[in-house]
Protein backbone atom coordinates (compact mmCIF):
# COMPACT_ATOMS: atom_id res chain seq x y z
CA UNK A 1 0.00 0.00 0.00
CA UNK A 2 1.71 3.62 -1.62
CA UNK A 3 -0.90 5.49 0.86
CA UNK A 4 -3.31 5.44 3.58
CA UNK A 5 -4.39 8.75 2.91
CA UNK A 6 -3.98 11.51 0.27
CA UNK A 7 -2.02 15.07 0.78
CA UNK A 8 -5.60 16.60 0.69
CA UNK A 9 -7.57 15.01 3.80
CA UNK A 10 -5.48 15.45 7.02
CA UNK A 11 -6.86 17.76 9.27
CA UNK A 12 -6.59 18.16 13.20
CA UNK A 13 -8.71 14.94 13.70
CA UNK A 14 -6.10 12.91 12.39
CA UNK A 15 -3.56 13.80 15.05
CA UNK A 16 -1.78 11.12 16.59
CA UNK A 17 -2.54 9.05 13.47
CA UNK A 18 -0.24 6.70 12.14
CA UNK A 19 -0.24 7.34 8.53
CA UNK A 20 1.18 6.77 4.70
CA UNK A 21 1.12 9.14 2.09
CA UNK A 22 2.97 9.38 -1.33
CA UNK A 23 3.48 12.05 -3.83
CA UNK A 24 5.54 15.02 -5.72
CA UNK A 25 8.16 16.94 -3.27
CA UNK A 26 6.78 20.48 -3.93
CA UNK A 27 9.36 22.52 -1.76
CA UNK A 28 12.15 21.73 0.51
CA UNK A 29 13.10 24.00 3.28
CA UNK A 30 16.27 23.18 5.25
CA UNK A 31 17.24 24.44 8.47
CA UNK A 32 20.33 21.86 8.80
CA UNK A 33 18.58 20.54 12.43
CA UNK A 34 15.17 20.35 11.19
CA UNK A 35 14.42 19.99 7.48
CA UNK A 36 10.01 20.64 6.01
CA UNK A 37 9.08 19.26 2.50
CA UNK A 38 5.80 20.10 1.04
CA UNK A 39 4.06 16.72 -0.39
CA UNK A 40 1.99 17.21 -3.35
CA UNK A 41 -0.41 15.41 -4.71
CA UNK A 42 -3.66 15.65 -6.94
CA UNK A 43 -6.02 16.56 -4.13
CA UNK A 44 -3.40 18.97 -1.92
CA UNK A 45 -0.19 19.57 -0.12
CA UNK A 46 0.83 18.28 2.86
CA UNK A 47 3.71 19.56 5.38
CA UNK A 48 6.32 16.97 6.55
CA UNK A 49 8.79 17.52 8.85
CA UNK A 50 12.55 15.95 9.58
CA UNK A 51 13.62 16.51 13.07
CA UNK A 52 17.32 16.04 14.03
CA UNK A 53 15.99 15.26 17.94
CA UNK A 54 13.13 12.77 16.64
CA UNK A 55 14.70 11.56 13.54
CA UNK A 56 18.01 9.11 13.17
CA UNK A 57 20.90 10.77 11.38
CA UNK A 58 20.05 8.49 8.27
CA UNK A 59 16.70 10.03 8.04
CA UNK A 60 17.94 13.66 7.97
CA UNK A 61 20.75 12.61 5.78
CA UNK A 62 18.30 11.31 3.29
CA UNK A 63 15.48 14.43 3.70
CA UNK A 64 18.17 16.63 3.08
CA UNK A 65 19.19 14.31 -0.97
CA UNK A 66 15.61 14.76 -2.04
CA UNK A 67 14.79 17.81 -4.72
CA UNK A 68 11.79 18.99 -6.30
CA UNK A 69 9.46 16.92 -8.06
CA UNK A 70 10.77 13.62 -6.42
CA UNK A 71 8.16 11.17 -5.95
CA UNK A 72 8.45 9.87 -2.70
CA UNK A 73 6.42 7.20 -0.20
CA UNK A 74 6.56 8.63 3.90
CA UNK A 75 5.13 6.86 7.03
CA UNK A 76 5.35 8.73 9.70
CA UNK A 77 2.68 10.18 12.47
CA UNK A 78 0.73 13.23 12.78
CA UNK A 79 1.22 15.97 14.63
CA UNK A 80 0.20 19.61 15.64
CA UNK A 81 2.03 22.02 13.76
CA UNK A 82 3.08 24.94 15.43
CA UNK A 83 3.18 27.73 12.61
CA UNK A 84 -0.55 27.13 11.29
CA UNK A 85 -1.50 27.97 7.38
CA UNK A 86 -5.32 28.86 7.09
CA UNK A 87 -4.64 28.52 3.28
CA UNK A 88 -5.31 25.34 2.98
CA UNK A 89 -7.38 22.21 4.33
CA UNK A 90 -4.26 20.47 6.03
CA UNK A 91 -2.42 23.72 7.43
CA UNK A 92 -3.38 22.40 10.90
CA UNK A 93 -0.93 19.80 11.19
CA UNK A 94 2.18 18.28 9.72
CA UNK A 95 3.39 14.89 9.84
CA UNK A 96 6.31 13.91 11.53
CA UNK A 97 8.25 11.49 9.01
CA UNK A 98 9.74 8.16 10.52
CA UNK A 99 10.56 6.51 7.28
CA UNK A 100 11.37 7.86 3.41
CA UNK A 101 11.34 6.23 0.15
CA UNK A 102 12.41 7.58 -2.40
CA UNK A 103 10.36 6.37 -5.15
CA UNK A 104 11.77 8.04 -8.15
CA UNK A 105 13.99 10.88 -8.98
CA UNK A 106 13.39 14.01 -10.77
CA UNK A 107 15.59 16.19 -12.93
CA UNK A 108 15.15 19.98 -11.94
CA UNK A 109 12.11 21.11 -13.58
CA UNK A 110 12.40 23.50 -16.60
CA UNK A 111 9.66 25.80 -15.00
CA UNK A 112 8.18 25.83 -11.11
CA UNK A 113 5.47 23.50 -10.53
CA UNK A 114 3.52 26.33 -8.72
CA UNK A 115 -0.06 28.24 -9.30
CA UNK A 116 2.45 31.99 -10.29
CA UNK A 117 5.03 29.91 -12.66
CA UNK A 118 8.02 31.68 -14.62
CA UNK A 119 7.23 29.37 -18.19
CA UNK A 120 6.06 30.87 -20.92
CA UNK A 121 3.05 29.32 -22.89
CA UNK A 122 5.52 27.73 -25.50
CA UNK A 123 7.65 26.26 -22.87
CA UNK A 124 4.40 24.42 -20.53
CA UNK A 125 3.05 23.20 -23.50
CA UNK A 126 6.03 21.39 -24.62
CA UNK A 127 6.24 19.64 -21.23
CA UNK A 128 2.56 19.78 -20.53
CA UNK A 129 2.91 16.53 -18.55
CA UNK A 130 4.79 18.86 -16.09
CA UNK A 131 2.07 21.84 -16.40
CA UNK A 132 -0.97 19.86 -15.41
CA UNK A 133 0.58 19.01 -11.84
CA UNK A 134 -0.35 22.78 -11.53
CA UNK A 135 -3.42 23.76 -9.78
CA UNK A 136 -4.76 25.94 -12.27
CA UNK A 137 -4.39 23.07 -15.31
CA UNK A 138 -5.46 20.31 -12.86
CA UNK A 139 -8.32 22.30 -11.75
CA UNK A 140 -9.69 23.00 -15.25
CA UNK A 141 -9.65 19.28 -16.21
CA UNK A 142 -11.73 18.66 -12.99
CA UNK A 143 -14.02 21.52 -13.91
CA UNK A 144 -14.39 19.97 -17.60
CA UNK A 145 -15.23 16.49 -16.34
CA UNK A 146 -18.19 17.84 -13.81
CA UNK A 147 -19.42 19.39 -16.66
CA UNK A 148 -19.10 16.59 -18.42
CA UNK A 149 -20.80 14.24 -15.70
CA UNK A 150 -23.61 17.02 -15.10
CA UNK A 151 -24.58 16.42 -18.94
CA UNK A 152 -24.66 13.18 -18.75
CA UNK A 153 -26.96 13.03 -15.99
CA UNK A 154 -29.24 15.24 -17.25
CA UNK A 155 -29.60 13.96 -20.95
CA UNK A 156 -29.90 10.13 -19.24
CA UNK A 157 -32.19 11.62 -17.08
CA UNK A 158 -34.43 12.92 -20.48
CA UNK A 159 -34.33 9.37 -21.70
CA UNK A 160 -31.48 10.24 -24.00
CA UNK A 161 -29.29 6.97 -24.65
CA UNK A 162 -25.59 7.29 -25.27
CA UNK A 163 -24.48 5.72 -28.80
CA UNK A 164 -20.45 5.78 -29.98
CA UNK A 165 -20.59 6.16 -34.02
CA UNK A 166 -17.24 5.75 -36.42
CA UNK A 167 -14.23 7.25 -36.19
CA UNK A 168 -13.32 6.33 -39.50
CA UNK A 169 -16.36 7.43 -42.23
CA UNK A 170 -16.19 8.43 -45.64
CA UNK A 171 -15.39 12.34 -46.67
CA UNK A 172 -18.46 14.34 -46.80
CA UNK A 173 -18.80 17.69 -47.96
CA UNK A 174 -19.86 19.73 -44.49
CA UNK A 175 -18.01 23.41 -44.72
CA UNK A 176 -14.11 22.41 -43.50
CA UNK A 177 -12.10 20.53 -44.80
CA UNK A 178 -11.79 16.82 -43.48
CA UNK A 179 -8.59 15.29 -41.90
CA UNK A 180 -8.45 12.29 -44.82
CA UNK A 181 -6.29 8.45 -43.12
CA UNK A 182 -5.07 6.05 -45.85
CA UNK A 183 -6.53 2.75 -46.08
CA UNK A 184 -3.63 0.10 -46.24
CA UNK A 185 -5.88 -2.55 -47.13
CA UNK A 186 -7.93 -0.88 -49.85
CA UNK A 187 -5.67 0.50 -52.07
CA UNK A 188 -6.08 4.17 -53.18
CA UNK A 189 -8.85 4.69 -50.99
CA UNK A 190 -8.97 6.95 -47.92
CA UNK A 191 -11.37 6.98 -44.70
CA UNK A 192 -11.93 10.22 -43.17
CA UNK A 193 -12.18 11.44 -39.73
CA UNK A 194 -15.69 12.69 -38.65
CA UNK A 195 -16.52 16.98 -38.73
CA UNK A 196 -19.26 16.00 -36.89
CA UNK A 197 -21.65 12.83 -36.46
CA UNK A 198 -24.12 14.12 -38.95
CA UNK A 199 -25.44 11.09 -40.74
CA UNK A 200 -24.64 8.84 -37.98
CA UNK A 201 -27.31 10.33 -35.71
CA UNK A 202 -29.71 11.12 -38.08
CA UNK A 203 -29.39 7.17 -39.43
CA UNK A 204 -29.81 6.67 -35.60
CA UNK A 205 -33.20 8.46 -35.82
CA UNK A 206 -33.62 6.21 -38.58
CA UNK A 207 -33.18 3.25 -36.34
CA UNK A 208 -35.48 4.43 -33.81
CA UNK A 209 -32.97 5.53 -30.78
CA UNK A 210 -35.01 8.00 -30.69
CA UNK A 211 -33.17 10.07 -28.38
CA UNK A 212 -29.42 10.01 -29.30
CA UNK A 213 -26.13 11.76 -27.40
CA UNK A 214 -22.74 11.01 -27.09
CA UNK A 215 -19.48 13.43 -26.19
CA UNK A 216 -17.65 12.80 -29.62
CA UNK A 217 -14.52 13.78 -30.71
CA UNK A 218 -14.64 15.60 -33.99
CA UNK A 219 -11.80 16.85 -36.67
CA UNK A 220 -11.68 19.86 -39.26
CA UNK A 221 -8.09 20.61 -40.82
CA UNK A 222 -9.02 24.39 -40.75
CA UNK A 223 -6.96 27.46 -39.88
CA UNK A 224 -6.55 27.40 -35.63
CA UNK A 225 -7.56 30.37 -32.85
CA UNK A 226 -7.96 30.59 -29.27
CA UNK A 227 -11.31 28.76 -29.27
CA UNK A 228 -10.30 26.44 -31.66
CA UNK A 229 -8.75 22.95 -32.22
CA UNK A 230 -8.32 20.58 -35.10
CA UNK A 231 -9.69 18.02 -32.61
CA UNK A 232 -12.71 19.11 -30.49
CA UNK A 233 -14.88 17.97 -28.65
CA UNK A 234 -19.01 18.18 -29.21
CA UNK A 235 -22.23 17.33 -26.79
CA UNK A 236 -23.92 15.84 -29.91
CA UNK A 237 -27.18 15.07 -30.09
CA UNK A 238 -30.63 14.24 -32.02
CA UNK A 239 -34.22 13.77 -31.48
CA UNK A 240 -36.97 12.40 -33.38
CA UNK A 241 -40.48 13.28 -33.41
CA UNK A 242 -39.67 16.69 -32.55
CA UNK A 243 -40.05 20.46 -33.56
CA UNK A 244 -38.23 23.31 -33.51
CA UNK A 245 -39.46 23.82 -30.06
CA UNK A 246 -39.44 20.78 -28.36
CA UNK A 247 -35.54 20.60 -28.87
CA UNK A 248 -35.29 24.67 -28.07
CA UNK A 249 -37.41 23.66 -24.78
CA UNK A 250 -34.83 20.92 -24.12
CA UNK A 251 -31.38 22.51 -24.52
CA UNK A 252 -32.46 25.56 -22.39
CA UNK A 253 -33.23 23.01 -19.46
CA UNK A 254 -29.38 21.64 -20.13
CA UNK A 255 -28.20 24.84 -19.75
CA UNK A 256 -29.93 26.28 -17.03
CA UNK A 257 -29.13 22.94 -15.42
CA UNK A 258 -25.01 23.11 -16.21
CA UNK A 259 -25.70 27.11 -15.18
CA UNK A 260 -27.06 26.10 -11.88
CA UNK A 261 -24.85 23.32 -10.75
CA UNK A 262 -21.77 24.01 -11.92
CA UNK A 263 -22.27 28.30 -11.39
CA UNK A 264 -24.87 28.77 -9.12
CA UNK A 265 -26.45 30.86 -10.92
CA UNK A 266 -30.06 30.94 -12.02
CA UNK A 267 -31.26 32.17 -15.83
CA UNK A 268 -35.46 32.28 -16.64
CA UNK A 269 -35.31 34.07 -19.53
CA UNK A 270 -33.55 32.87 -22.78
CA UNK A 271 -35.20 35.54 -25.52
CA UNK A 272 -35.12 34.74 -28.95
CA UNK A 273 -33.65 36.63 -31.90
CA UNK A 274 -33.93 36.60 -35.36
CA UNK A 275 -30.67 36.40 -37.85
CA UNK A 276 -31.72 39.24 -39.61
CA UNK A 277 -32.40 41.12 -35.99
CA UNK A 278 -29.13 39.73 -34.63
CA UNK A 279 -27.06 41.23 -37.79
CA UNK A 280 -29.27 44.47 -37.88
CA UNK A 281 -28.42 45.41 -34.31
CA UNK A 282 -25.02 43.50 -33.60
CA UNK A 283 -23.63 42.71 -36.47
CA UNK A 284 -23.00 39.32 -36.00
CA UNK A 285 -25.18 36.26 -35.34
CA UNK A 286 -23.89 35.43 -31.96
CA UNK A 287 -24.21 38.90 -30.13
CA UNK A 288 -23.21 39.37 -26.41
CA UNK A 289 -26.39 40.94 -24.94
CA UNK A 290 -25.10 41.42 -21.44
CA UNK A 291 -24.05 44.93 -22.03
CA UNK A 292 -26.19 47.40 -24.90
CA UNK A 293 -24.19 49.45 -27.73
CA UNK A 294 -26.74 48.52 -30.64
CA UNK A 295 -26.37 49.66 -33.58
CA UNK A 296 -28.69 52.91 -35.17
CA UNK A 297 -28.54 52.54 -38.91
CA UNK A 298 -28.02 56.38 -40.01
CA UNK A 299 -28.61 56.37 -43.39
CA UNK A 300 -31.68 59.13 -43.32
CA UNK A 301 -29.60 61.30 -41.14
CA UNK A 302 -26.10 61.58 -42.17
CA UNK A 303 -26.28 60.95 -46.01
CA UNK A 304 -26.85 64.24 -48.30
CA UNK A 305 -24.94 66.94 -45.94
CA UNK A 306 -22.15 67.16 -48.47
CA UNK A 307 -19.99 64.51 -46.52
CA UNK A 308 -19.07 62.11 -49.26
CA UNK A 309 -17.62 59.84 -47.60
CA UNK A 310 -21.33 59.24 -45.88
CA UNK A 311 -23.07 60.12 -49.36
CA UNK A 312 -20.92 57.51 -51.45
CA UNK A 313 -21.31 54.54 -49.16
CA UNK A 314 -24.22 51.70 -48.60
CA UNK A 315 -25.02 52.11 -44.98
CA UNK A 316 -23.98 54.52 -42.53
CA UNK A 317 -24.25 53.19 -38.76
CA UNK A 318 -23.50 54.09 -35.22
CA UNK A 319 -23.51 53.05 -31.85
CA UNK A 320 -23.42 55.23 -28.49
CA UNK A 321 -20.19 53.96 -25.90
CA UNK A 322 -21.92 54.59 -22.26
CA UNK A 323 -19.71 57.21 -20.46
CA UNK A 324 -17.36 57.60 -22.76
CA UNK A 325 -17.83 61.20 -24.00
CA UNK A 326 -14.57 61.45 -21.60
CA UNK A 327 -12.25 59.87 -23.84
CA UNK A 328 -9.20 62.09 -24.96
CA UNK A 329 -8.59 62.67 -28.50
CA UNK A 330 -5.36 60.15 -27.64
CA UNK A 331 -7.94 57.46 -26.57
CA UNK A 332 -10.10 58.30 -30.05
CA UNK A 333 -7.22 57.74 -31.85
CA UNK A 334 -5.74 54.95 -30.88
CA UNK A 335 -10.02 53.19 -31.25
CA UNK A 336 -9.12 54.88 -34.85
CA UNK A 337 -5.94 52.80 -35.72
CA UNK A 338 -7.89 49.96 -33.84
CA UNK A 339 -10.12 49.63 -36.61
CA UNK A 340 -7.94 50.45 -39.53
CA UNK A 341 -5.73 47.15 -38.36
CA UNK A 342 -5.80 44.56 -40.88
CA UNK A 343 -8.12 41.93 -39.06
CA UNK A 344 -10.71 44.57 -38.97
CA UNK A 345 -10.03 46.55 -42.39
CA UNK A 346 -11.84 49.81 -41.65
CA UNK A 347 -11.42 52.99 -43.52
CA UNK A 348 -11.47 55.04 -40.36
CA UNK A 349 -13.91 56.16 -37.75
CA UNK A 350 -16.58 59.39 -37.14
CA UNK A 351 -17.21 60.42 -33.63
CA UNK A 352 -19.13 62.58 -31.54
CA UNK A 353 -18.92 63.75 -28.10
CA UNK A 354 -22.47 64.09 -26.30
CA UNK A 355 -21.13 66.28 -23.47
CA UNK A 356 -22.62 66.14 -20.13
CA UNK A 357 -24.16 69.70 -20.64
CA UNK A 358 -25.86 68.78 -23.61
CA UNK A 359 -24.18 70.05 -26.23
CA UNK A 360 -22.58 67.75 -29.01
CA UNK A 361 -18.94 67.98 -30.68
CA UNK A 362 -17.57 66.08 -33.45
CA UNK A 363 -14.81 64.93 -35.79
CA UNK A 364 -17.25 66.30 -38.88
CA UNK A 365 -18.64 69.51 -37.05
CA UNK A 366 -17.84 71.09 -40.91
CA UNK A 367 -20.48 69.05 -41.84
CA UNK A 368 -23.16 68.56 -39.49
CA UNK A 369 -24.80 71.26 -37.53
CA UNK A 370 -25.49 70.37 -33.60
CA UNK A 371 -28.79 69.80 -34.64
CA UNK A 372 -27.96 66.97 -36.76
CA UNK A 373 -25.94 65.57 -34.17
CA UNK A 374 -28.68 65.41 -31.73
CA UNK A 375 -30.62 62.98 -34.51
CA UNK A 376 -27.69 60.81 -33.99
CA UNK A 377 -28.02 60.93 -30.27
CA UNK A 378 -31.60 59.93 -30.40
CA UNK A 379 -31.23 57.22 -33.16
CA UNK A 380 -27.91 55.33 -30.94
CA UNK A 381 -30.13 56.09 -27.43
CA UNK A 382 -27.18 58.38 -26.95
CA UNK A 383 -27.50 59.94 -23.55
CA UNK A 384 -25.31 63.38 -22.07
CA UNK A 385 -22.06 61.76 -21.10
CA UNK A 386 -21.77 59.47 -24.09
CA UNK A 387 -19.51 59.04 -27.62
CA UNK A 388 -21.04 58.30 -30.49
CA UNK A 389 -19.22 56.40 -33.14
CA UNK A 390 -20.16 56.34 -36.66
CA UNK A 391 -19.32 53.81 -39.46
CA UNK A 392 -19.68 54.08 -43.35
CA UNK A 393 -19.17 51.24 -45.84
CA UNK A 394 -20.33 48.07 -47.53
CA UNK A 395 -23.27 46.88 -45.31
CA UNK A 396 -22.30 43.57 -44.73
CA UNK A 397 -18.87 44.43 -44.34
CA UNK A 398 -19.54 47.70 -42.40
CA UNK A 399 -21.54 45.26 -39.67
CA UNK A 400 -19.08 42.91 -39.38
CA UNK A 401 -16.40 45.53 -38.15
CA UNK A 402 -18.68 47.59 -35.89
CA UNK A 403 -19.34 44.40 -34.38
CA UNK A 404 -15.64 43.87 -33.58
CA UNK A 405 -15.44 47.41 -32.35
CA UNK A 406 -18.19 46.73 -30.33
CA UNK A 407 -17.11 43.77 -28.59
CA UNK A 408 -13.48 45.34 -28.36
CA UNK A 409 -14.98 48.61 -26.50
CA UNK A 410 -16.75 45.90 -24.46
CA UNK A 411 -13.89 44.05 -23.20
CA UNK A 412 -11.98 47.33 -22.44
CA UNK A 413 -15.12 49.11 -20.58
CA UNK A 414 -15.31 45.72 -18.19
CA UNK A 415 -18.75 44.85 -19.28
CA UNK A 416 -18.16 41.49 -20.40
CA UNK A 417 -18.29 40.16 -16.90
CA UNK A 418 -17.35 36.36 -16.73
CA UNK A 419 -19.70 36.48 -13.49
CA UNK A 420 -22.55 37.17 -15.64
CA UNK A 421 -24.46 35.11 -18.32
CA UNK A 422 -26.48 35.77 -21.04
CA UNK A 423 -27.97 33.14 -23.03
CA UNK A 424 -29.59 33.97 -26.34
CA UNK A 425 -31.73 31.88 -29.36
CA UNK A 426 -30.74 32.80 -32.96
CA UNK A 427 -33.14 31.31 -34.91
CA UNK A 428 -34.19 31.95 -38.54
CA UNK A 429 -30.95 31.44 -39.98
CA UNK A 430 -30.27 31.78 -43.85
CA UNK A 431 -30.61 28.20 -45.36
CA UNK A 432 -28.30 28.58 -48.16
CA UNK A 433 -25.35 31.83 -48.43
CA UNK A 434 -23.86 32.82 -51.86
CA UNK A 435 -20.14 32.26 -52.65
CA UNK A 436 -18.16 34.85 -54.48
CA UNK A 437 -15.60 32.59 -55.67
CA UNK A 438 -17.69 29.57 -56.83
CA UNK A 439 -20.40 31.74 -58.29
CA UNK A 440 -23.15 29.75 -56.63
CA UNK A 441 -24.71 28.97 -53.47
CA UNK A 442 -23.71 26.96 -50.29
CA UNK A 443 -25.94 25.07 -47.19
CA UNK A 444 -25.35 27.87 -44.64
CA UNK A 445 -24.96 25.15 -41.61
CA UNK A 446 -25.46 21.67 -43.92
CA UNK A 447 -26.92 20.01 -46.68
CA UNK A 448 -29.88 18.06 -44.39
CA UNK A 449 -31.11 21.02 -42.43
CA UNK A 450 -34.64 21.64 -43.87
CA UNK A 451 -36.55 24.87 -45.31
CA UNK A 452 -38.94 26.56 -43.46
CA UNK A 453 -42.01 25.06 -45.06
CA UNK A 454 -43.64 29.05 -45.42
CA UNK A 455 -40.38 29.38 -47.64
CA UNK A 456 -40.24 26.66 -49.66
CA UNK A 457 -41.62 27.68 -52.94
CA UNK A 458 -38.71 30.85 -52.79
CA UNK A 459 -35.83 27.86 -53.60
CA UNK A 460 -37.06 28.45 -57.38
CA UNK A 461 -37.09 31.88 -57.69
CA UNK A 462 -35.08 33.78 -54.51
CA UNK A 463 -33.43 31.21 -53.21
CA UNK A 464 -31.49 33.38 -50.63
CA UNK A 465 -34.38 34.67 -49.14
CA UNK A 466 -35.20 30.80 -47.81
CA UNK A 467 -35.08 30.43 -44.13
CA UNK A 468 -33.91 27.42 -41.79
CA UNK A 469 -35.55 25.65 -39.33
CA UNK A 470 -31.99 26.16 -37.56
CA UNK A 471 -31.09 27.67 -34.38
CA UNK A 472 -28.24 28.41 -32.66
CA UNK A 473 -28.03 28.85 -28.70
CA UNK A 474 -25.56 32.21 -28.38
CA UNK A 475 -23.58 32.51 -24.44
CA UNK A 476 -21.92 35.89 -23.83
CA UNK A 477 -21.22 36.66 -27.08
CA UNK A 478 -20.05 32.56 -27.88
CA UNK A 479 -21.90 30.28 -30.05
CA UNK A 480 -22.00 27.68 -27.86
CA UNK A 481 -24.69 25.16 -29.45
CA UNK A 482 -26.53 24.77 -32.98
CA UNK A 483 -28.67 22.92 -34.70
CA UNK A 484 -31.85 22.20 -37.23
CA UNK A 485 -34.92 20.10 -37.73
CA UNK A 486 -33.18 17.82 -40.62
CA UNK A 487 -34.88 16.56 -44.03
CA UNK A 488 -36.49 13.52 -43.36
CA UNK A 489 -37.67 12.50 -46.96
CA UNK A 490 -35.68 11.33 -50.37
CA UNK A 491 -37.41 13.83 -52.48
CA UNK A 492 -36.65 17.01 -50.32
CA UNK A 493 -32.94 16.05 -49.84
CA UNK A 494 -32.61 15.28 -53.39
CA UNK A 495 -34.22 18.47 -54.40
CA UNK A 496 -31.46 20.35 -51.94
CA UNK A 497 -28.66 18.60 -53.32
CA UNK A 498 -30.13 19.49 -56.80
CA UNK A 499 -29.83 23.43 -55.26
CA UNK A 500 -26.53 22.78 -53.82
CA UNK A 501 -25.11 22.28 -57.33
CA UNK A 502 -24.55 18.22 -57.15
CA UNK A 503 -25.44 15.94 -59.80
CA UNK A 504 -27.54 12.58 -59.14
CA UNK A 505 -24.61 10.80 -59.51
CA UNK A 506 -22.21 13.12 -57.14
CA UNK A 507 -25.62 12.70 -54.68
CA UNK A 508 -25.86 9.18 -54.64
CA UNK A 509 -21.47 8.79 -54.77
CA UNK A 510 -21.75 10.80 -51.47
CA UNK A 511 -24.48 10.30 -50.11
CA UNK A 512 -26.56 7.56 -51.31
CA UNK A 513 -26.28 5.38 -47.49
CA UNK A 514 -28.58 8.20 -46.58
CA UNK A 515 -30.85 8.86 -49.62
CA UNK A 516 -31.72 4.59 -48.91
CA UNK A 517 -32.10 4.87 -45.49
CA UNK A 518 -35.02 7.47 -45.70
CA UNK A 519 -37.18 4.82 -47.69
CA UNK A 520 -37.51 2.74 -44.87
CA UNK A 521 -39.27 5.21 -42.82
CA UNK A 522 -37.35 7.67 -41.57
CA UNK A 523 -39.10 9.94 -38.90
CA UNK A 524 -39.01 13.49 -38.13
CA UNK A 525 -36.47 14.57 -36.44
CA UNK A 526 -33.59 17.00 -35.47
CA UNK A 527 -31.14 17.99 -33.48
CA UNK A 528 -28.29 20.14 -32.13
CA UNK A 529 -24.56 20.08 -31.04
CA UNK A 530 -22.77 21.98 -28.25
CA UNK A 531 -19.34 22.52 -28.57
CA UNK A 532 -18.32 21.40 -25.48
CA UNK A 533 -14.63 22.79 -25.13
CA UNK A 534 -15.77 26.44 -25.72
CA UNK A 535 -18.70 25.84 -23.05
CA UNK A 536 -16.78 24.60 -20.37
CA UNK A 537 -14.47 27.38 -20.64
CA UNK A 538 -17.04 29.91 -20.67
CA UNK A 539 -18.75 28.27 -17.45
CA UNK A 540 -15.29 28.47 -15.96
CA UNK A 541 -14.77 32.03 -17.02
CA UNK A 542 -12.39 32.09 -19.66
CA UNK A 543 -12.51 32.71 -23.16
CA UNK A 544 -9.82 30.65 -24.94
CA UNK A 545 -10.27 26.69 -24.75
CA UNK A 546 -7.00 25.24 -24.38
CA UNK A 547 -6.93 25.22 -20.98
CA UNK A 548 -9.41 22.60 -20.20
CA UNK A 549 -8.09 20.64 -22.62
CA UNK A 550 -5.31 17.91 -21.69
CA UNK A 551 -2.78 17.77 -24.53
CA UNK A 552 -3.88 20.77 -26.66
CA UNK A 553 -2.59 21.76 -30.22
CA UNK A 554 -0.49 24.80 -30.72
CA UNK A 555 -1.73 27.51 -33.24
CA UNK A 556 -0.42 25.66 -36.05
CA UNK A 557 -2.20 22.82 -35.05
CA UNK A 558 1.42 21.19 -33.78
CA UNK A 559 1.62 19.03 -30.60
CA UNK A 560 4.81 19.93 -29.41
CA UNK A 561 4.84 17.83 -26.65
CA UNK A 562 5.28 14.79 -29.10
CA UNK A 563 6.30 16.33 -31.87
CA UNK A 564 3.20 15.94 -34.36
CA UNK A 565 2.46 15.89 -37.02
CA UNK A 566 5.72 13.72 -38.38
CA UNK A 567 7.10 12.79 -41.27
CA UNK A 568 6.15 8.63 -41.99
CA UNK A 569 9.40 6.16 -42.81
CA UNK A 570 9.09 5.45 -46.70
CA UNK A 571 8.38 1.64 -45.64
CA UNK A 572 5.32 3.16 -44.06
CA UNK A 573 4.62 5.41 -46.79
CA UNK A 574 4.94 2.33 -49.61
CA UNK A 575 2.68 0.12 -47.18
CA UNK A 576 -0.12 2.75 -47.88
CA UNK A 577 0.72 3.13 -51.38
CA UNK A 578 1.63 6.60 -50.61
CA UNK A 579 3.97 8.73 -51.94
CA UNK A 580 5.07 12.43 -50.84
CA UNK A 581 6.12 15.08 -53.52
Amino acid sequence: MYRSHNCGELNAASIGQEVKLSGWVQKIRDKGFMVWVDLRDRYGITQLIFDEERSSKELMEKAQKLGREFVIQISGKVIERESKNTNIPTGEIEVLVDEVNILNTSLTPPFTIEDETDGGEDLRMKYRYLDIRRNPVKNKLKFRHKVGMEVRNYLSNQDFIEVETPYLIKSTPEGARDFVVPSRMNEGQFYALPQSPQTFKQLLMVGGMDKYFQIVKCFRDEDLRADRQPEFTQIDCEMAFVEQEDILNIFEGLTRHLLKEINDVEVEKFPRMTYAEAMKKYGNDKPDIRFGMEFAELNELAKNKGFNVFDQQELVVGIAVPGAASFTRKEIDKLISWVKRPQVGANGLVWAKYNEDGTLKSSVDKFYAEEDLKTWAEATNAKPGDLILVMAGDANKTRTQLSALRMHLGNELGLRKANEFAPLWVVDFPLLEWDEETKRFHAMHHPFTSPKKEDFALLETKPGEVRANAYDLVLNGNEIGGGSIRIHDKETQAKMFDYLGFTPEEAKAQFGFLMDAFQYGAPPHGGLAFGFDRLVAILGGQESIRDFIAFPKNNNGRDVMIDAPAKLDEAQLKELHLQVK
